[in-house]
């Protein structure tokens, strides 16, 4: 779902304009949608946390798991308003302690995220965060990490969705929450 078929919300055409878009990054033919110009905007980059706050604020989240990076940016200050705690999701090796991994397959490679064993618990409803939805397997991978553990995974959110890529498709059934559609 996009946040845009409610009703037209006014916050959403500010947080649109506050991402920069530059081609050929970082390779020929990729628009990379970059969300750091929405973070120069102050009032937009509090809609945009807000806009995930209000929805997830009552459906009983007790975990938001960011996905690194820029899922780092945005999951601290929902689970905080929310009461939820915060998990990294990582790349391999960037976690002390015993992790378990998932691997997933990129439109240009292969590669991995990480959770510390012990934070998420069986039973416990999580949100998954990231900026930006493309192909879907960074969040697929997600998905599948937190429920190996036994959390139920109620939503996955981002920021930008690119609907040309399809990503949504590859979520398995879960849902995912999307601010703004890229138009590139």
């Amino acid at each position: 779902m996009f946040a845009g078929e409610e009703e037209g919300d006014p916050r959403l055409e500010a947080i649109s304009a506050a991402i920069r878009v530059v081609p050929h990054f970082p390779k020929p033919g990729i628009m990379f949608q970059d969300i750091t110009t929405l973070l120069l905007h102050p009032k937009a980059f509090k809609d945009a946390v807000d806009m995930f706050v209000d929805r997830y604020r009552d459906m009983g989240i007790s975990v938001v798991a960011g996905i690194e990076a820029r899922g780092f940016i945005f999951g601290p200050s929902i689970a905080l308003a929310i009461g939820a705690k915060f998990v990294p999701l990582r790349k391999p090796r960037k976690l002390p302690g015993e992790v378990i991994s998932e691997s997933y397959v990129l439109e240009y490679g292969t590669d991995c995220l990480e959770m510390h064993v012990g934070a998420v618990h069986p039973g416990e409803r999580a949100l998954v965060i990231d900026d930006l939805v493309a192909t879907g397997g960074t969040l697929c991978a997600a998905i599948k990490l937190l429920e190996r553990v036994g959390a139920e995974v109620v939503e996955c959110a981002c920021v930008i969705g690119l609907p040309k890529l399809k990503g949504r498709c590859m979520l398995n059934g879960k849902p995912v929450y999307i601010l703004v559609e890229s138009q590139e």
